[in-house]
């Protein structure tokens, strides 16, 4: 038996080794293993009666450690020697992973002792075997016993770990998760043949790991490449995003980064080409920079300046870039998404330019963090709140133009990301500009259509077809970002189970006890405001009527009675709701005009009774338009339309309601199944 010392003293070596826990041991000693050639690592777990581990060995079928290297790979600490046994038929750098030689004594993090049982293939031809202790009381001296010859069959080694310490903290999945994101790189890689690690007996899975996987296949000049993308879905332990590049032989030639690192974007992966092309370069090992791609290999030497060589790297980063995009682009509408659920956007109005703005804003955000996320890494709600609100200011004020110098004070973009951001900007402007302008137009034609419906008699405009159809379409006359429950003809059973709907999802029969449940409300609309803890519903409902009938007691009372058929329904009746009833029409007679009087003491134009959170209010069609009117002439003046090109050229009602649905105003139509009838819903 021979002992050696090692040349530091135990409490130096777990000073240095501090930062590793029981998983980076474990996968420093499986590095080992595929240091030396191994096709399979196996961990496996001697468990007592409790649960708990009592031992844990680690295999492999590599090459095992030739006798004469013991001292080499023992000691000094903080070294390790690079060469290749005699034997080994190829060199691969990717696989010659352990950094400093420190991972053999990284046991003592979860065991008091490690015993190496490794068998080797002597110059001789021999299978020899021989044993390797270190105990954790004593770090820096190891005990080896002499050679001798085996019966065994294939060469490996076995490193058994003695005395586990804290039996209880072994959760296998755990440790398969570990091991997946520490070794799925390198599994794939293949080079020269595949490998596996098993826990256990069986092999790991890191396909949870794999968020998207294609091929590559180019021809340059008389060279064919062949590859093979993985992108993972979270980042690897130590492990950048490389290209692998292997001679047809599989044999892994050199790695390089690919320039999609350290872009905050989360978009990791391998790239893994093969080709006859690299066969005539060999790995070189370099000493003193095993870390530095450049520097393990001759090939980039060689290679730095040649134009196939460069023109197969140009094509793999623009394969890389059409990868890149769609994913970044679920990224950045994910992000936006979760900015707004934090409450990081400024708050809007319900106009419907509010509605562009905040979608301008989204849009630039949303195409800013396609160009470069790292603007955003990082931030607390604070600072994200700032930025953004920054952008926003930017973004409506007349120094848009002056926010790419704003990002450089934030970060280094590229002349290319620069340009490119620059077009976004400009290409969301013009197209939401254009959007908003097309949408205020057309509210005008909208308004202009109506108004021809209730005063002109040669339009033959009727009740239910055009002035309910044309309000239908048009009901935010009445109140923005509402969504239709019913028209027209559902009775309040029927309103009650699609009001449920939008409001709760859910589909169930509705069954309501009163006289006058078979009426029909012309316009019946919802809206939700606030998040869970302080949501609010809005409620209106609309009485539409001819221009003929002058609206009197008798309209009123049918106005009252829909109410009270409401307010028996425990559904319609929650302390966070609130009602609006209108009823429109031509005129109404004197006996409203009391009613409106009598209401005044409550502050409210046009409120004719109010009980709790429920009013009545009663207008006529030219005080809907002049409302409208008022709300949007600041518009027609900032944006210099005329007027008078936005008056329909239609000569009847069924005209209007015919070609309605190209009017970019009209509230779009989704309809939804429910256990009977069809639930209409308008998104606005």
């Amino acid at each position: 038996m021979k002992k050696e010392n090692v040349e530091i003293r135990p409490p130096g070596i777990k000073h240095t080794l501090h930062k590793f826990d029981y998983l980076s041991a474990i996968a420093e000693f499986m590095w080992n293993g595929f240091d030396a050639e191994a096709k399979t690592v196996d961990i496996r777990f001697q468990q007592n009666e409790f649960g708990g581990i009592t031992e844990i060995w680690v295999t492999d079928d590599g090459t095992g450690i030739p006798r004469e290297q013991v001292d080499e790979k023992f000691k000094p600490f903080l070294q390790t020697s690079r060469e290749i046994h005699p034997g080994a038929k190829y060199h691969q750098s990717s696989a010659i992973h352990a950094k400093n030689g420190y991972g053999r004594l990284t046991f003592f993090h979860f065991a008091n002792q490690a015993e190496w049982i490794t068998t080797y293939r002597s110059g001789t031809g021999q299978l020899q075997t021989f044993t390797i202790k270190v105990d954790e009381a004593s770090l820096n001296t190891y005990e080896a016993t002499e050679e001798q010859a085996t019966s065994s069959e294939t060469t490996g080694t076995k490193v058994k770990f003695i005395n586990i310490k804290d039996l209880t903290i072994y959760d296998f999945e755990k440790i398969e998760r570990y091991l997946a994101k520490e070794f799925a790189w390198f599994l794939e890689l293949r080079s020269p043949f595949s490998r596996e690690i098993h826990i256990n007996g069986n092999p790991i899975n890191y396909d949870f790991l794999i968020g998207d996987q294609d091929r590559f296949e180019t021809q340059i000049g008389e060279h064919s490449f062949s590859g093979r993308y993985v992108r993972w879905d979270d980042r690897l332990h130590d492990e950048y995003s490389r290209y692998y590049f292997s001679g047809s032989d599989q044999r892994e030639r050199s790695k390089r980064h690919t320039t999609f690192n350290n872009k905050g974007d989360g978009f990791f992966h391998s790239f893994y080409v093969v080709s006859s092309y690299f066969d005539a370069f060999e790995n070189q090992v370099n000493e003193d920079d095993v870390e530095n791609d450049a520097g393990q290999l001759q090939l980039f030497d060689t290679l730095g300046h040649d134009d196939v060589f460069k023109d197969l790297i140009k094509r793999l980063e623009e394969f890389l870039r059409r990868k890149r995009s769609p994913f970044l682009r679920k990224r950045a509408l994910k992000f936006v998404n979760e900015l707004e659920s934090e409450g990081v956007f400024p708050k809007f109005g319900p106009e419907p330019w509010d509605g562009q703005r905040k979608q301008d804003l989204s849009g630039v955000i949303r195409e800013l963090y396609e160009v470069e996320p790292r603007i955003f890494n990082g931030l607390n709600l604070q600072q994200k709140q700032t930025i953004v609100r920054l952008f926003n200011l930017v973004i409506d004020s007349s120094e848009r133009d002056h926010l790419l110098d704003v990002l450089a004070e934030v970060v280094n973009l590229s002349k290319k990301d620069r340009a490119d951001f620059a077009d976004i900007l400009k290409s969301a402007r013009l197209s939401n500009l254009i959007t908003t302008i097309k949408l205020i137009q057309d509210r005008f034609t909208a308004v202009d259509e109506l108004k021809k419906m209730v005063f002109d008699p040669s339009f033959h405009a009727n009740e239910r077809d055009h002035l309910q159809t044309h309000i239908e379409r048009h009901f935010w006359l009445f109140g923005e970002q509402y969504h239709l429950v019913t028209a027209a003809e559902p009775d309040f059973e029927a309103a009650l189970r699609r009001y449920t709907y939008l409001l709760n999802g859910e589909l169930k029969n509705q069954k309501i006890d009163h006289p006058d449940k078979n009426k029909e409300m012309d316009i019946f609309a919802v809206r939700q405001i606030g998040d869970h803890r302080t949501k609010e519903i809005n409620n209106i409902v609309a009485e539409l009527k001819h221009p003929e009938i002058t609206i009197g007691q008798k309209e009123f009372q049918q106005v009252k009675t829909y109410m009270s058929v409401l307010l028996e329904q425990p559904e319609f009746n929650g302390t966070n709701m609130t009602w609006d009833f209108y009823l429109v029409g031509k005129n109404f007679d004197k006996s409203i005009d009391r009613e409106i009087e009598n209401a005044k003491s409550h502050g409210e134009r046009h409120l004719a009774y109010k009980v709790d959170n429920w009013k009545i209010y009663i207008l006529r069609w030219s005080e809907v338009i002049a409302s409208f009117t008022l709300r949007h002439d600041f518009i027609l003046e900032k944006l210099k339309l005329e007027r008078e090109k936005l008056v329909t050229r239609t000569q009847s009602a069924d005209a209007i309601i015919a070609n309605g649905h190209h009017n970019s105003a009209a509230l779009s139509l989704a309809t939804n199944p429910i256990a009977t009838g069809t639930l209409v819903e308008h998104a606005t």
